[in-house]
């Protein structure tokens, strides 16, 4: 079997890569570990920066995304009982789209199948070769049977537990990590959102968010020690403690009902460089994760899908390899901006473990910054939005 680029991982950010090179007349094979179904039952955070909702309309796939998604024109911070509100498109002329990402998989999904590209599900074993000489190539199994698939051009989306970037030889590659002394515990909820836009709780007992995916799908957050587990909160603890973090007036019109989902995620920083050897690329959580603080995660791995397609298509139609020798060092710039961005909300609003008095007046001094000065709102507007990165 050969293709042109071939594509570790069937993620938002492998699909979008393979519907933009397939568009362009580029050949690609995306090979990914599980089955579509799973993939599309994944529930993953629904904020789309301004230059994620071009990039999907350029893709045309962004139909559904403007039918059903919502317009958010700022968020909430709260400080205890204080309420701060951040509009991005005062502040920096734009704003974000509340779409899931299960969601943008979906419609990702359904226009690979429109054009008949090229989805592998359920392979195992998978191994990249000769990265750096004449003959790149993947192996694999599926269904029992070994496969070979020979190509120009091998692309890692395949997150941070993949393959791809540990292809990379070990002196080569610096890797860079903070974990956070605690997760994130999440419910979905068939309810009405509590606010039209985000809240981010700054609260003694610990930070709280509240999201929603439409009208009558809610996503809440509290954070919990790292110990914890889901068996240990049960529907009704949950709210009864995320009520506890928000503001009073705020908690007095939530809604709550049973979750149909239920999990506890880690949260890290965790940045890997280069982001290619030889004939391997690296895009989204296999190259970075942020925590989810600052909403970058999916956003930043569809801005290296921008980068990485234009420079592939300029490499098949021109001949031109500038883009791709450049490719590392452009993402990394924009991806350091979005890990100082995320880690800057992290700190901002969470409890830490060993923090003292002065860490707390620190948040609290941020935090009025945020609903004093203008300058502070939109330096974080356009950190958000993705204007600023």
């Amino acid at each position: 079997m050969r293709t042109q680029v071939a594509i570790i991982g069937g993620g938002p950010s492998g699909l979008l890569l393979s519907q933009l090179l397939n568009r362009a007349g580029i050949g690609t094979v995306v090979l990914e570990r599980r089955s579509r179904e799973y993939v599309l039952g994944r529930v993953r955070a629904g904020i789309l920066e301004a230059g994620t909702v071009d990039l999907l309309e350029q893709a045309d796939v962004g139909a559904r995304m403007h039918a059903e998604g919502h317009p958010h024109r700022g968020c909430y911070l709260t400080d205890d009982q204080q309420m701060i509100h951040v509009d991005f498109t005062e502040s920096c002329g734009e704003g974000v789209m509340v779409y899931g990402q299960t969601e943008v998989t979906r419609d990702l999904y359904d226009a690979q199948d429109r054009i008949g590209a090229t989805h592998l599900h359920q392979v195992d074993n998978v191994a990249l070769h000769d990265l750096t000489g004449d003959a790149p190539h993947v192996t694999f199994d599926q269904g029992g049977k070994g496969h070979r698939l020979d190509c120009d051009m091998i692309v890692g989306c395949d997150g941070f537990h993949g393959v791809s970037r540990l292809a990379i030889p070990e002196d080569v590659r610096r890797d860079y990590e903070r974990v956070y002394p605690f997760g994130w515990l999440g419910i979905l909820s068939e309810t009405p959102p509590l606010r039209d836009e985000l809240i981010y709780a700054n609260h003694p007992r610990g930070f709280a968010l509240a999201s929603m995916r439409n009208p009558m799908l809610s996503r809440y957050y509290i954070q919990v020690p790292l110990t914890d587990r889901i068996e240990d909160w049960s529907d009704d603890a949950f709210w009864d403690e995320f009520r506890r973090r928000m503001p009073d007036d705020v908690a007095a019109d939530l809604v709550t009902g049973p979750s149909i989902e239920k999990s506890i995620a880690p949260l890290r920083s965790f940045v890997s460089e280069p982001m290619r050897w030889g004939h391997l690329f690296l895009c989204g959580d296999a190259a970075h994760i942020v925590p989810p603080t600052g909403a970058k995660g999916l956003n930043l791995a569809l801005a290296d899908v921008r980068l990485l397609s234009a420079a592939l298509i300029a490499h098949y139609r021109d001949g031109d390899d500038s883009g791709l020798d450049e490719y590392s060092a452009q993402a990394l710039e924009r991806v350091w901006r979005a890990v100082r961005f995320s880690w800057s909300v992290t700190t901002m609003i969470h409890r830490f473990p060993d923090h003292d008095a002065f860490d707390r007046r620190m948040q609290q001094v941020e935090l009025q910054a945020l609903a004093t000065s203008d300058t502070a709102r939109r330096l974080f507007a356009e950190c958000y939005t993705g204007v600023g990165l």
